[in-house]
């Protein structure tokens, strides 16, 4: 069976590998922290990307989990948050 998406066409097993990161209660968490961390520093979606040089879709679609955040994105975020890279990470189950 297959799944089609925006980036392609996949076997289910490779679908589900790209969209693993979903799922995981820890990504999700720090999703919520991301969100709450821009809350926090009184930034709006638009504020951020302006910032960044990116459209709001880009803050929306990181903070929704729509596109997966790597480690060099969070330190930016961190630092434009006034937080430790820390903070955004939950401990492990």
């Amino acid at each position: 069976m297959t799944n089609i998406s925006e980036f392609g066409i996949y076997p289910d097993s490779a679908y589900n590998a790209r969209h693993d990161h979903l799922y995981n209660k820890q990504y999700q968490e720090m999703l919520k922290r991301l969100k709450k961390a821009r809350k926090q520093a009184g930034l709006t979606q638009v504020q951020v990307a302006t910032a960044l040089k990116r459209p709001q879709s880009f803050v929306s679609k990181c903070e929704s989990g729509e596109r997966r955040i790597d480690a060099i994105e969070l330190a930016t975020y961190a630092k434009l948050y006034k937080k430790k890279v820390v903070w955004f990470i939950p401990e492990g189950e």
